[in-house]
């Protein structure tokens, strides 16, 4: 039974992974969708967005390299 319960417990991780990343996933998106929109709006400004756009990606993708961590952190208290 505690061989069960091991294998449920890495897949809950695995899934709260998925979960975790869904956002970031999206935030990556509109980020550079929205400053490629910027750009063609404004190319005059395109240092500037360029520089904004990934410093909010690089905060982004913090996210889901946090919540890749997560579920070993707290999925190993045995």
């Amino acid at each position: 039974m505690t061989m069960i319960a091991e294998g449920v417990v890495g897949s809950i991780a695995s899934v709260g992974y998925g979960l975790a990343a869904i956002g970031p996933g999206i935030g990556v998106g509109l980020i550079f969708g929205n400053g490629v929109q910027a750009m063609a709006r404004q190319p005059e400004a395109a240092g500037l967005i360029r520089s904004n756009m990934f410093i909010g990606f690089a905060l982004t993708e913090a996210l889901a390299l946090i919540g890749i961590v997560m579920p070993f952190v707290f999925g190993t208290g045995k």
